[in-house]
């Protein structure tokens, strides 16, 4: 099987696995990433407006919000980096791209940390997306400018042993579930 394949198998399971995840994931999934977030009080960072069955980092993003800059990810065509525009609990939002809410007003700033949705990780940082690329090609870029800390958000349950990757596909420096934090190196 090529690689795009295996990716789309694994992909179809990751689903699978998330959705029972999601069905029972309750109001403090996101508290592990407040802890961690707290420790960068004021850094500009991005997170994520959940879709789908994806984890909730909302909570830990209206926090962060009193400390300093907090966006979120705008797709701005295919094949093309992120751009990441502020929001807080209270921004106007409208349907982006795949269903995903975005502000209503452009307001983009880089942020220094993104926070990653994602389908399944493993214990070395390696993550497995949605296969548009777009997270693994605004990490290049916002990393090829300054140091920036990649933290996935996920279910504990999303970890697996064998995640197919490929040279390009940038990796974590940290992941977050809702059981805990889990340390990459």
């Amino acid at each position: 099987m090529d690689m795009t394949a295996t990716k789309a198998a694994a992909r179809k399971a990751a689903f699978a696995r998330r959705k029972p995840l999601f069905d029972t994931a309750n109001a403090a999934q996101a508290g592990y990433l407040s802890e961690v977030l707290a420790g960068y009080r004021g850094v500009p960072l991005s997170g994520f407006l959940p879709i789908r069955t994806e984890i909730d980092p909302r909570p830990a993003l209206a926090e962060a919000v009193a400390h300093g800059p907090v966006g979120v990810p705008v797709i701005m065509g295919p094949a093309q980096p992120l751009r990441f525009s502020r929001w807080t609990s209270e921004t106007a939002l409208v349907d982006g791209v795949f269903g995903a809410q975005i502000p209503a007003l452009d307001d983009f700033f880089d942020p220094e940390i993104v926070i990653v949705p994602l389908l399944a990780f493993n214990r070395s940082g390696g993550r497995l997306g949605y296969g548009g690329g777009f997270y693994d090609r605004t990490l290049e870029q916002l990393r090829a400018r300054r140091a920036t800390l990649a933290i996935g958000f996920a279910f504990a349950g999303q970890e697996v042993d064998d995640l197919p990757l490929e040279p390009t596909d940038q990796p974590l420096d940290l992941i977050v579930t809702e059981t805990g934090v889990i340390e990459i190196g």
